[in-house]
């Protein structure tokens, strides 16, 4: 299925801001002074490397909310493989507003198109195997749903959003609780019934309390193969299995290949190089 679109409501003040941060208290001094007001351009937005695109919402609404006048043409969409040469976009309208949106637009395609991009190598990695990529929650502060989006684009799966999404009971959590067993225990007494409940496990034993309490999911933090084939032989498919920690390109395929379900990456967010991008004035 073609992937969804983020509603504007939640695209457009993220744009706006980064636009606002760009223009200042003065507007883009430089296109003012250089460029006639009635003068108007053809630019090219072309992938210089080959990766996933992800992020022509931002990108457009970056140039429309400068200049309305401006047209967007798409060749692509989110989740599209690009090699370079490939053109991406075709904008045309007052040049004003083109050069004073294009940084910002950039901007966002080259960041999200990079998260698309080093998502769909991991997701490649563990193709033929159970296991899905889920990002997690170490996201830019203020760009988790375009970054969770672009995670989607590079065929990637969506942990929880935020600390009201699900329980997640992490090792402090277990550390303060007095341990798994009490944990779970009071996480279960407090949410609802439509409430999933994880905990994060450092040892098979502390794995072995959680089952017999009953969790939704446990996440196997910092198991090397041969522990996590263990730890999925004791869950026995009575909850889903994630592994998480030291998950890297080289690692990815045989941490799948121990038959968990999902394998949590947040360096696919906090750390993804940049997709090189050009956009060139078409004389």
């Amino acid at each position: 299925m073609p992937l969804a679109p983020l509603p504007r409501l939640i695209v457009e003040p993220l744009v706006r801001a980064a636009l606002l941060e760009d223009l200042g208290l003065a507007g883009d001094i430089t296109s003012a002074a250089v460029i006639p007001a009635d003068h108007c351009s053809l630019l090219v937005m072309v992938a210089r490397q080959p990766g996933v695109v992800a992020g022509l919402d931002a990108a457009e609404l970056a140039f429309h909310l400068v200049e309305p006048a401006i047209t967007f043409r798409r060749h692509l969409q989110d989740g599209s493989q690009v090699s370079p040469g490939d053109i991406i976009a075709t904008i045309t309208g007052p040049s004003r507003g083109l050069l004073t949106g294009e940084r910002t637009a950039l901007n966002f395609l080259g960041h999200l198109s990079g998260i698309a991009t080093v998502t769909a190598c991991l997701v490649e990695a563990v193709a033929g195997t159970k296991a899905s990529i889920a990002c997690t929650r170490k996201t830019t502060p203020g760009l988790r749903a375009l970054e969770k989006h672009a995670v989607r684009a590079g065929g990637g799966m969506n942990h929880r959003f935020a600390l009201h999404d699900a329980v997640l009971i992490k090792d402090n959590h277990v550390a303060v609780a007095d341990g798994v067993r009490e944990a779970i225990r009071r996480a279960r007494a407090s949410v609802g019934h439509m409430v999933k409940i994880e905990v994060e496990v450092d040892t098979l034993e502390q794995l072995r309390e959680a089952m017999e309490e009953g969790v939704d999911a446990v996440l196997l933090d910092n198991m090397s193969p041969a522990e996590l084939r263990e730890a999925v032989a004791i869950v026995d498919g009575r909850a889903i299995t994630e592994a998480s920690g030291r998950v890297t390109a080289a690692t990815v395929a045989a941490i799948a290949a121990s038959g968990v379900d999902l394998i949590s990456v947040g360096w696919c967010t906090h750390s993804a190089p940049t997709l090189d991008i050009g956009l060139d004035v078409q004389t």
